[in-house]
């Protein structure tokens, strides 16, 4: 078996977070020949390169970040160790990094990672927001651990991960009062001719919305399109236009001051976890999957233990 020696990832971790040999030279009190030969004699163990110079810095390839991570969580552990064995309470929380795609409605999100604030052992979260494309790449080299998005993964997408489907509702229009009461007709025909706010066209729900408007003969007038659903919302809550939310954020809408026009089933959304694991094993994303089943969308929760 082929063992790791912790003092040439010390080193690594060390350079690559401070950039320079020569910094880590100061940190470390070892010499820069001696790193520098140490780091070759890691990434020759690897088999990998670890860094690159881009510049007067060393920055860290796909791999070298991969090596970063672990090596942030093995020593976060040894220092925890020793905290433990000296009897002082470590203080480290559990680490969770959510990626959001950009479409998921923020108070979604915010709902389904919530939970995980609510642990015994307590989590601190690190959410990045972006497109799934870009989220998806960052789960495949372990920078997040599970990706919230209103899509399943591709399998066109070369990245080994797994759905995990978190629940679904229909989909209800809105607008502001004012608006409301200036559309005629019963629904869904008085959104014929009405201004409303959409989704961008690369994204699940606008997709399954122009299918809807279509099979309906309803041609509204598209006032506005937008990649970010939370700038989505703020027009629509300006009273730009009707726009469309999931359904289960109906119970905000006395709160936000909005009206509602109709629901329909018909326009599904969908909500995953996107996780490397086919068995989801980090509490803290277990809690978020079991949570936003039972209590969110109100469905039997899958077994993740």
């Amino acid at each position: 078996m082929e063992w790791l020696n912790y003092h040439h990832l010390y080193y690594f971790w060390t350079v690559a977070r401070t950039g320079s040999v020569r910094q880590a030279s100061q940190d470390l009190h070892v010499s820069s020949p001696a790193i520098s030969t140490q780091l070759r004699s890691l990434e020759h163990n690897l088999g990998e390169k670890l860094l690159v110079r881009s510049g007067r810095k060393l920055v860290m390839t796909e791999v070298g970040r991969v090596v970063f991570n672990y090596g942030d969580e093995i020593f976060a552990l040894g220092k925890e160790l020793m905290d433990t064995v000296k009897d002082r309470p470590s203080g480290r929380p559990l680490r969770l990094t959510v990626g959001v795609v950009d479409v998921v409605p923020k108070m979604i999100a915010q709902w389904i990672i919530e939970p995980a604030l609510r642990l015994r052992e307590g989590v601190r979260i690190v959410c990045r927001e972006g497109g799934p494309d870009q989220l998806l790449s960052q789960l495949a080299i372990h920078e997040l651990d599970v990706v919230l998005s209103d899509t399943p993964i591709s399998a066109s997408i070369k990245v080994k991960a797994y759905n995990h489907l978190l629940g679904e509702c229909g989909t209800t229009f809105v607008a502001t009062p004012k608006l409301a009461k200036s559309l005629k007709g019963d629904f869904p025909q008085s959104l014929h001719r009405a201004p409303v706010l959409l989704p961008a066209e690369n994204t699940a729900i606008r997709r399954n919305l122009d299918s809807w408007f279509d099979s309906r003969e309803i041609r509204p007038l598209v006032a506005g399109e937008f990649q970010d659903y939370a700038l989505l919302r703020a027009f629509g809550q300006a009273g730009t236009g009707v726009f469309p939310i999931p359904s289960v954020f109906e119970k905000q809408l006395k709160q936000d001051s909005l009206h509602r026009i109709g629901r329909t089933e018909e326009i599904r959304c969908r909500f995953f976890a996107i996780s490397v694991e086919r068995k989801l094993k980090h509490p803290a994303v277990i809690a978020i999957c079991d949570t936003a089943r039972r209590q969110l969308f109100h469905i039997e929760a899958e077994s993740t233990g």
